[in-house]
């Protein structure tokens, strides 16, 4: 699913839901096969984009628009 409104990209949108669903930078990069690195600078682009400045912060909102689900 992707969430075009909030202004993110397709990459951007997965970074967000794989950090929402509590995985690390290092899982994300092996998953997405891109580098640490590359992570990190998704998460800040995506935080500054939403103007969110934590995690936690960040996995409400993904939770709130649908973008992860909580584990059952």
């Amino acid at each position: 699913t992707t969430h075009r409104q909030n202004g993110l990209s397709s990459r951007e949108n997965e970074v967000l839901q794989l950090l929402s669903e509590g995985m690390t930078n290092k899982q994300i990069a092996a998953q997405l096969e891109i580098s640490v690195r590359t992570v990190e600078a998704r998460r800040m682009q995506v935080m500054g984009k939403l103007n969110i400045h934590n995690v936690a912060e960040l996995t409400k909102y993904a939770i709130r628009e649908g973008i992860t689900a909580l584990e059952s």
